[in-house]
């Protein structure tokens, strides 16, 4: 019987084990966007719903989200997201960001980077601007 308990030990341990690493697999698997932007300490709401796939560079922070179709949202003026956005998460920021656009009076200039200053505060800044080519694309 001694030897029957050690072995009967043995497998409980291996057991527990093999739900620990399934648990932790299973956890970060399910880390999303969402996790990444609140990493960086920026709001969840300057993604869009309706994310179907998205990959993160954690030693870059470069990042690509795809979504079934664009999308608008209203901040202080609307902004547009294209199917595919780029751009690189840094704490507080997004930078060299691709496939957003606001509209300030009735034009729409690509945003260029979000920032998030002081994260109680609420305030978020959209660098929107356009240089040459976007006003010459934005006029015809």
């Amino acid at each position: 019987m001694s030897l029957y308990i050690p072995s009967f030990v043995t497998t409980i341990i291996i057991f527990f084990f093999f739900l620990f690493s399934v648990a932790v697999a299973s956890f970060s698997s399910n880390f999303t966007i969402y996790d990444h932007l609140r990493q960086q300490g920026l709001p969840v709401g300057l993604l869009p719903k309706g994310i179907t796939k998205y990959s993160v560079n954690s030693g870059s922070g470069e990042f690509l989200v795809l979504m079934e179709e664009p999308c608008n949202a209203k901040f202080e003026n609307e902004v547009h997201y294209e199917t595919n956005i780029t751009g690189t998460l840094k704490y507080g920021s997004i930078a060299g960001l691709s496939g957003v656009s606001a509209q300030e009076l009735f034009l729409w200039f690509p945003v260029k980077e979000i920032r998030v200053d002081l994260p109680s505060s609420g305030l978020i800044h959209f660098d929107a601007h356009a240089d040459g080519e976007d006003v010459l694309r934005a006029a015809s």
